[in-house]
């Protein structure tokens, strides 16, 4: 199975017409340099909006900033450590200045595989820190644009999983986090009176460079092929037996913060193949 990260073409984009979707109004977006953080760039320009990348490489940021223009849509990169608050308060000063913060989309997030007796908690906590705490305090930094705007509204969307409705073995750091941006997305929601929405998306593997670093070592733990991983674990409780591309994710998150979303408050997208919803019942052999 092909899991290098795809190109993105035009006719893959989700176009939609919002009247908000202008180059005044700024999105900021953070994992801008691979993935669905450079997807999502690359949608939200294409739709309008004056699109601010946030990530530390800035050799990947910068190819998503030059994909988004060939696509004819506005974007900067500012390289930002999501782990210090500084370089945070600084990103948003940043994006201030190109135009009002309407949205900001919390993705970057890294994984690490480990039984919860062998998890090294200076990882957990760097995860922690960059996973759950930093969009926390992105958030906190970008409401108070939104609250200020002409009419008071905003949109912050949260990059979950389905690992934020099911927790699997080896991924507890992991688990909790994306379980935590759901509930960052329903306290935001339920502080925003209807102005301010938050949201979470939430999917199951997804063709990123993260994906692809996790096929070693759950092999390793789980003692069979890569092949297997992608096979039968990464797919094997999904009804669709492929994995969503990027774009596919950020055209969730350009609908999300969309007027076409206004009911969506707190709510969780969950577009997961069927991964949580429809797990089959594992029958012995010659059973009915």
């Amino acid at each position: 199975m092909d899991i290098n990260e795809p190109v993105i073409t035009q006719d893959e984009i989700l176009f939609l017409k919002d009247s908000d979707f202008n180059p005044r109004h700024v999105i900021v977006v953070t994992g801008a340099a691979t993935g669905i953080g450079r997807a999502t760039c690359i949608a939200a320009a294409a739709n309008g909006l004056m699109t601010v990348g946030l990530d530390f490489d800035e050799t990947e940021g910068k190819r998503t900033v030059e994909m988004a223009r060939a696509m004819g849509g506005q974007m900067i990169l500012v390289p930002c450590d999501l782990t210090k608050d500084e370089d945070m308060v600084r990103a948003v000063a940043e994006a201030a200045k190109l135009g009002t913060i309407k949205y900001l989309v919390n993705v970057a997030g890294i994984q690490h595989i480990d039984y919860i007796e062998d998890f090294p908690i200076e990882k957990f906590d760097y995860m922690q820190r960059l996973n759950l705490r930093a969009p926390f305090f992105l958030s906190k930094l970008c409401i108070p644009h939104m609250k200020a705007s002409a009419d008071g509204r905003g949109v912050v969307g949260n990059m979950a999983s389905a690992h934020a409705h099911i927790s699997t073995l080896a991924k507890s750091s992991y688990n909790i986090s994306k379980f935590g941006l759901r509930a960052l997305a329903q306290s935001i929601a339920a502080e925003g009176e209807g102005k301010v929405r938050a949201f979470s998306v939430s999917t199951a593997f997804v063709r990123t460079p993260l994906v692809l670093k996790q096929i070693e070592p759950q092999a390793q733990k789980r003692g069979i092929t890569p092949e297997e991983v992608v096979r039968d674990v990464m797919c094997g409780e999904t009804r669709v037996k492929e994995m969503m591309t990027p774009i596919e994710v950020g055209n969730l998150f350009v609908f999300g913060i969309s007027r076409f979303s206004r009911y969506l408050v707190g709510g969780d997208l969950l577009f997961d193949g069927g991964m949580v919803l429809t797990y089959a019942e594992k029958k012995k052999p010659g059973a009915k």
